[in-house]
């Protein structure tokens, strides 16, 4: 009876051992058949994360020219893909786009966006779709866009008549805090009734502080994300300097949901977007939005609704204070179509081809995100032959092909009229020419591209048909170098003095 024991676990060993090996075997064969993109190396462990350095999308962009159109990186414990040119770009956000729908679980969705309860990086999904719908419906769609036109262009003649004080006593005027104080009032305007500030000093300047540090932290590369075991040891400080974040906006927007709902009796018959979304909290599917999901919403329209059109047009400002002869044709253009009598309005957009190839121009060169926000796949999937595991992070480099030489000629150089003539001439920015994607394209779109585009354009626009630009202190070399984050901002503001060019009359209403 021992000898057969002995015997049977001799059978079961082998047995086992057979079908281990036959895995492994079958393993390494299949995986031979599988064939990744390639890539760099990267180090042990980390993978190719030490690798990005401060400005991933320069570095990525780089890589690319070595490793092609589709590159992988192992990123810690993570797989990422990276797509730099507009065939690649087509390839993920068209073709696969359902695959890689959802976003990954990174430190900025937990720890800034209530743990993905807010409209940008939820997950693909019902209330991701009501979310979506409501935002539409209320703010960012075609009609309600045009419900709030007249309060843009009030708070725009704030801003311009703040400008016109500011030259009057001399004094520069920096772009980026002037914009985020007028579009800040314009949402809040329509979000809750009134303007966030009501004049413009250190509480506008804070506000201003936190959409910075918000679009910087998230766009971090956090240790933490691709090699989870150690999140939380938090390695870069990230994770902390991001919930202390949180809690500032937390206060902030608790603050103005209850300011709100304390209103409520002044709205009768004139409901604005909070009311309209506390009054729509759940849709026919049955999925209900909770008080945290509205907070979050609103992070994301504060944030990305001041921020990434802010930082498009302190850029067009800055290339066109280092190219005069783009400012003059500017207002040629302008002063035949509209005249020095009056301001800019909306209605006139489409009479001003040179205006609208700038902001094209900026979209391309300088777009506000350099690297889209990342997707994960939710299946393995094939692209150009290579084989994408499950689970693997992919990042659209825009910042890339808006330079790429095999796209653009001349890349390098800010010329409008490039999008005026020829093949570039009926490039649209909202997500159907992959040339230009500069809110990213399928069905993580950026949600507010018509509301983004329409702010660019008015406000742009309205800057330059006002004003002469000027670098203060008799000018010197503009600095244009970047800060990476979300959005890409201008690492040293934008200031500049201005002189008025309308009748004094254009300025008064």
């Amino acid at each position: 009876m021992a000898l057969d024991i002995s015997l049977l676990r001799e059978l079961i060993a082998a047995t086992i051992l057979f079908f281990v090996t036959r895995y492994f075997i079958r393993s390494l064969l299949k995986k031979s058949k599988q064939k990744l993109p390639p890539g760099p190396r990267g180090w042990p462990v980390v993978g190719a994360l030490p690798l990005l350095g401060s400005m991933p999308h320069v570095t990525l962009a780089k890589l690319a020219k070595k490793y092609g159109p589709v590159m992988y990186l192992k990123m810690g414990t993570c797989s990422m893909v990276v797509a730099s040119t507009p065939d690649a770009a087509r390839a993920f956000l068209k073709t696969l786009d359902l695959n890689f729908s959802n976003r990954p679980a990174d430190a900025g969705a937990t720890h800034l966006a209530y743990n993905s309860q807010d409209m940008v990086f939820a997950d693909y999904g019902p209330r991701w779709k009501l979310l979506r719908k409501l935002s539409n419906l209320h703010m960012l769609g075609g009609k309600a866009l045009e419900d709030w036109s007249q309060v843009r262009a009030v708070e725009l003649g704030h801003m311009l008549r703040a400008m016109c004080e500011s030259s009057r006593k001399g004094e520069p005027v920096v772009v980026p805090e002037m914009l985020t104080y007028a579009m800040a009032n314009m949402i809040g305007q329509v979000i809750l009734s009134r303007r966030v500030f009501v004049t413009k000093g250190s509480e506008s300047n804070e506000f201003k502080d936190m959409v910075v540090e918000l679009m910087t932290s998230a766009g971090i590369f956090s240790i933490g994300d691709f090699i989870p075991s150690i999140a939380w040891m938090d390695l870069q400080g990230i994770a902390r300097k991001m919930k202390e974040l949180h809690k500032r906006w937390d206060v902030l927007l608790t603050k103005m949901m209850v300011e709100h709902a304390a209103t409520a009796h002044e709205r009768k018959g004139k409901p604005d977007f909070l009311d309209l979304i506390m009054a729509n909290r759940e849709n026919s599917d049955e999925e209900k939005l909770s008080l945290t999901n509205v907070k979050a919403l609103l992070l994301n329209l504060f944030t990305a609704g001041t921020d990434t059109s802010s930082s498009i047009i302190e850029w067009a400002l800055a290339e066109i204070m280092k190219n005069p002869k783009i400012l003059k044709k500017a207002h040629d253009e302008m002063d035949k179509v509209i005249g020095r009598n009056r301001r800019l309005e909306e209605s006139d957009i489409p009479k001003l081809p040179y205006l609208q190839a700038i902001c094209k121009e900026t979209f391309r060169r300088h777009p506000s995100t350099p690297l889209n926000l990342p997707r994960v796949s939710t299946q393995a999937c094939e692209i150009n032959g290579y084989y994408i595991p499950k689970n693997t992070r992919l990042s659209v480099n825009i910042w890339a092909i808006g330079r790429d030489p095999d796209v653009w000629e001349n890349p390098l150089d800010f010329t409008p009229e490039r999008f005026l003539s020829g093949k570039n001439a009926k490039i649209d920015p909202r997500g159907t020419d992959f040339e230009l994607i500069p809110f990213g394209a399928g069905r993580r779109i950026c949600a507010g591209t018509r509301m983004g585009i329409v702010l660019v354009e008015f406000i742009l626009g309205s800057l330059i048909h006002s004003f002469e630009w000027m670098l203060p202190h008799g000018g010197g070399e503009l600095n244009m170098d970047e800060t990476f984050g979300l959005a890409l901002q201008k690492a040293v503001p934008l200031s500049a003095m201005v002189r008025p060019r309308l009748a004094p009359t254009a300025y008064v209403s």
